[in-house]
């Protein structure tokens, strides 16, 4: 059950796209992140101050440069994820997104220099022979763009996996590490929106900002608890998980349809991160 957690944070991370994909009929990828990313800083601000009873002493750290970097990958990741719900099906821009595994099997080799098992280059491998089969039959117009944005969104994930990786070795917390991505989100989120405009919440606006903030940041938590007390490479597995929930809110909630090369595209590439994360012998995995 402790690994089990991750299916909670899966089916949470399912449901908040599905809330992005609704409210980004009114409100740009960089608004929704912003508003994602304010209600985590809100909630870790707190949780940080109530803790150690101070406001900011326990957030000072000599590691800021790294802290950056972590952010803006992962800030860059969530809006282009974002721009790619909002033009994608449900499950199609999920499954790209979480390519991520694929992409951070070849940086933790080539960046960390860490050695993995046997059979690693196999998964990454037939991995993008699951997006192949995936895209083919949605590469139509303009749908291009949004899915070349979703692949992006999972590569630059996997840099921000890891950049954390690096500020564990450097010791920083988790919750450290969180605020930081959080706040370089919502500041990021909010200098886009000072230049490029944005759309004032309506009252019915408000119910799904909220839900994509709580359902993120719960999400959030469960996988931390997931990571800490569950087994890495069992935690790992069923992560994708989330792509599992996302076809089934496609189908249930928005009425999406999939041809059937799209489906076994989306098994493939599931499996190939499955076999990643066995394949994969890392000497510490963080959680985000």
């Amino acid at each position: 059950m402790k690994s089990g957690w991750m299916l909670v944070a899966a089916a949470l991370f399912a449901l908040m796209s599905v809330l992005v994909k609704h409210a980004s009929a009114t409100f740009s990828p960089a608004e929704l992140v912003f508003y994602r990313s304010a209600f985590g800083l809100v909630a870790i601000w707190s949780a940080v101050a109530v803790r150690h009873r101070k406001l900011l002493g326990p957030l000072v750290t000599p590691h800021i440069q790294a802290h950056f970097w972590r952010g803006l990958s992962g800030f860059a990741a969530l809006v282009l994820f974002f721009f790619a719900l909002a033009r994608l099906p449900l499950a199609t821009a999920v499954t790209l997104n979480y390519t991520a595994p694929l992409f951070l099997a070849a940086l933790s080799a080539w960046w960390l220099r860490e050695e993995h098992g046997r059979g690693l280059v196999g998964a990454v491998l037939l991995g993008f022979a699951g997006i192949v089969m995936l895209l083919r039959p949605q590469l139509a117009g303009q749908a291009w763009l949004p899915a070349v944005g979703g692949l992006v969104s999972g590569m630059l994930a996997a840099v921000a996996y890891v950049n954390v990786k690096q500020l564990g070795r450097l010791g920083e917390p988790e919750w450290r590490v969180v605020f930081y991505f959080t706040l370089l989100s919502t500041a990021g989120g909010a200098l886009w929106m000072a230049f490029a405009g944005f759309h004032p919440p309506q009252a019915g606006d408000w119910p799904w900002l909220v839900g994509i903030g709580v359902t993120a940041t719960v999400a959030q938590l469960a996988l931390t608890r997931a990571y800490h007390r569950g087994r890495t490479l069992a935690v790992g597995a069923l992560a994708y998980a989330t792509v599992g929930f996302s076809a089934l809110y496609g189908v249930l909630l928005l009425g999406e349809r999939l041809p059937f090369l799209a489906w076994v595209g989306m098994a493939v590439v599931a499996a190939a991160g499955v076999w990643a994360v066995f394949a994969s012998t890392p000497r510490r995995v963080d959680s985000l």
